[in-house]
């Protein structure tokens, strides 16, 4: 379990060690048990009112595109560092804009294996993925339904989170720390 001063003290440090030229606004920043997924938000593209989707969204992927190659080097010094401050592999991402015709992209992040075991009709509900040619294989049916779900339950997940890292933090200051 993650905790909230765990989660603070990592955006924090990144908050801090980002230049400032690179953020229109504070990073968002995740931790898991594996990794740390910071992704930067950069000033968005001006093309005026009379730009279409279509030019919005290719100047918005080009712009990130520039971004990622810019500043490589700085990044993967960065993450070196913060690897080993926090023991955890750290993972880029880039957004411009918002709402609905946000454009973000994450780079080289963690796909971590997990074991799960299915009994038949979970299997059955995965091989109808794969079989309608939603997705490719039993592994990735399951994780488009577990993107499914944080989608749609997001609030919920949230609050449910918050509620354990308050589980976490009382625990961390019982009788034996």
């Amino acid at each position: 379990m993650i905790t909230t001063e765990m989660q603070e003290r990592v955006r924090g440090w990144f908050t801090g060690r980002l230049p400032e030229e690179w953020t229109v606004e504070p990073p968002a920043v995740g931790v898991d048990r594996e990794e740390v997924t910071v992704v930067v938000t950069v000033a968005d593209v001006a093309l005026g009112d009379a730009a279409s989707e279509a030019e919005r969204a290719e100047a918005r992927a080009g712009r990130a595109r520039a971004f990622r190659e810019e500043t490589r080097e700085a990044r993967m010094a960065i993450a070196r560092e913060a690897e080993h401050r926090f023991e955890r592999k750290v993972s880029w991402g880039v957004r411009l804009g918002s709402g609905d015709g946000a454009h973000e992209e994450l780079w080289t992040h963690v796909s971590a294996p997990v074991m799960t075991r299915l009994r038949q009709p979970q299997r059955q509900v995965l091989d109808t993925l794969v079989e309608a040619g939603v997705a490719r294989s039993r592994s990735d049916a399951l994780a488009w339904c577990v993107r499914l779900v944080g989608q749609h339950e997001g609030d919920w997940l949230a609050e449910l989170r918050t509620a354990m890292a308050s589980v976490a933090d009382v625990r961390d200051r019982g009788p034996a720390a």
